[in-house]
């Protein structure tokens, strides 16, 4: 499994296009080899495959607007080709209302997931902690995995959103084994504190095992919130961590 860095980690540096640029120099710099582009400024499909292949990285995942999916999907598929991108995800969904906004989920996006496979792409969906809310006995994202065919859906599976949920991560990563191609590594700590991996108190060991045992090729390290710290040393710590760990 190859290590990774989530952009969203970095999206306050990348508000304008060469913000964007440095910040690939940058996360390229720490060591990592891909990216997730999430949470950025507009770009052209042109430009980001020209700005990775400067850095020497590549494009594992995004995250798309969903206006975009609903609306623009031709064009979205377009560009995934054009910067040879093969995951395209949807970053979350509101959840309110468990059961009614799940049919309305289901009818949604099951035509954008079946497109952007028929596209040659795959759709992604990356969890928060509100789908492991429950339907009657089951919770959200379980539900998700027995309406959505694994040929057709894959789940950036969200380990400290598991954990805040109330879930054992490893176990829903054996549950989603071989629908998780790049899933999100974030640690959790006291108070439900975001932090670095390794300093928090997920316990990586079984979730790599498991990811490596589903399937998992790229593990994208994201910290939404770096407490005050500066968020491309946070990348470095995890990185440094994850390489100890014996993954680059």
């Amino acid at each position: 499994m190859e290590i990774g860095a989530q952009l969203f980690t970095v999206r306050e540096f990348c508000k304008t296009l060469d913000g964007f640029e440095e910040s690939l120099k940058k996360v390229a710099d720490i060591g990592y080899k891909t990216v997730q582009v999430s949470a950025t400024c507009p770009y052209e499909a042109g430009w980001l495959k020209e700005k990775l292949a400067e850095n020497g990285l590549r494009c594992v995942l995004t995250h798309i607007p969903q206006e975009k999916l609903l609306n623009d999907l031709d064009r979205v598929i377009r560009d995934h080709h054009a910067f040879d991108c093969e995951c395209i995800g949807l970053g979350h969904y509101k959840f309110e209302d468990p059961a009614a906004d799940y049919e309305t989920f289901k009818a949604l996006y099951g035509p954008v997931a079946e497109k952007i496979r028929s596209g040659g792409r795959y759709f992604m969906y990356h969890n928060h902690a509100r789908e492991f809310q429950k339907i009657g006995q089951k919770t959200i994202l379980r539900q998700m995995a027995e309406d959505f065919s694994p040929e057709v859906m894959g789940f950036t599976f969200d380990t400290y959103w598991a954990q805040v949920g109330g879930a054992d991560p490893a176990a829903y990563l054996e549950l989603l084994s071989g629908r998780i191609p790049v899933i999100h590594l974030k640690d959790c700590g006291y108070g439900q504190k975001m932090e670095v991996i390794g300093e928090g108190n997920i316990n990586f060991d079984r979730v790599f095992e498991k990811a490596e045992a589903g399937g998992t090729k790229y593990m994208l390290v994201e910290q939404d919130n770096c407490n005050g710290e500066d968020p491309f040393d946070c990348l470095k710590r995890s990185y440094e961590y994850l390489k100890s760990r014996g993954f680059s």
